[in-house]
């Protein structure tokens, strides 16, 4: 009996010994980034924290993991509930496969375990929950869609033409947000926002003739409407007709003042497509080094963007 509780004792003695050197660690490495940062370039900064952050979780996510092996042995309930851990790590990476954050996260998931995966949801997951927001509100957009197609009937007015186009291009369906906006357009053209959507419609629908014309209607107007979008599917559409030397100048014109991702990228990987790849190169560094700099939440929103802007350098720096 007395060997019993000394075993246990001394199973329950090297639990603790694992969590308190965990402990000691990530409050060391932490600290220790916090020491380093100061005097380095923002860059080497940057890529110091990045390191230190990912070792801290290892160690954190290693040790809890060694903890839920022990008490598994014993046959614990934390113990059978870190044997599912497997499906947690499964679903991370399908997870990160899809979304692509950051690469150090498929150590933490497969090292730490469902610690790990665990983290990465808390972090990286849960945020993305907007979108599954989104998704569950499709329904209610289609049963809005189907209730303004009866309203414009009885009240054909260019507000519920306006509201129908707009819910139909959020619903990826482009000819009948086209054909929506075209009978608001018929009887109201005092906005310029219904000639911006109908132009988003034609570009998606390669219809380059109507884009160029609805846009140029909007960027005269406005040369930044909507973080610059507007110029940045212009010049796109005169790209695709072979009006080079339009395009470029569309480019040229809002390269110098747009700070949204997608114009930048859209810019840097036209002017690489057609001979300038310095400039093509520099705005590509530039959207990184802002990257150092972007809330999480823009981050997320941006991903795509900014992932084609790395790969556009890599590019470059291959070819020079």
């Amino acid at each position: 009996m007395f060997g019993g509780e000394s075993l246990v004792g001394g199973r329950e003695s090297e639990r603790s010994i694992i969590m308190f050197w965990a402990g000691c660690a990530v409050r060391r490495i932490l600290s220790g980034t916090n020491r380093h940062v100061k005097g380095t370039s923002a860059s080497a900064a940057g890529d110091l924290m990045r390191v230190r952050t990912v070792v801290a979780l290892l160690f954190l996510c290693s040790s809890v993991a060694a903890f839920g092996q022990q008490g598994a042995s014993h046959g614990s309930m934390i113990g059978h509930f870190f044997g599912y851990g497997f499906l947690f790590q499964v679903a991370a990476l399908i997870h990160w496969a899809r979304k692509r954050p950051e690469a150090f996260w498929i150590f933490i998931i497969i090292i730490g375990g469902m610690i790990g995966a665990i983290a990465y949801f808390l972090i990286e997951g849960l945020p993305d929950f907007r979108n599954v927001q989104r998704t569950l509100r499709g329904p209610s957009r289609r049963k809005r869609i189907e209730v303004l197609r009866v309203m414009v009937i009885e009240n054909p007015s260019p507000g519920n033409y306006e509201e129908l186009g707009e819910l139909l291009l959020e619903d990826k369906r482009y000819r009948e947000a086209r054909d929506a906006f075209d009978r608001a357009l018929a009887v109201r053209t005092d906005s310029i926002d219904p000639f911006y959507r109908r132009g988003i419609a034609e570009f998606e629908l390669r219809d380059d003739e109507a884009a160029v014309n609805d846009l140029r209607h909007v960027t005269a107007a406005d040369p930044k409407y909507d973080f610059s979008r507007a110029a940045c599917l212009l010049g796109q559409s005169l790209a695709r007709l072979g009006r080079t030397d339009e395009a470029m100048a569309v480019f040229d014109k809002f390269a110098q003042s747009a700070t949204g991702a997608e114009p930048l990228v859209s810019a840097a990987e036209f002017y690489a497509a057609h001979g300038r790849p310095a400039e093509a190169l520099e705005i590509a560094q530039n959207i990184a080094m802002r990257e150092m700099t972007m809330p999480a939440y823009q981050k997320r929103r941006d991903r795509v963007w900014l992932r084609r802007a790395k790969a556009l350098e890599r590019t470059l720096r291959k070819k020079g």
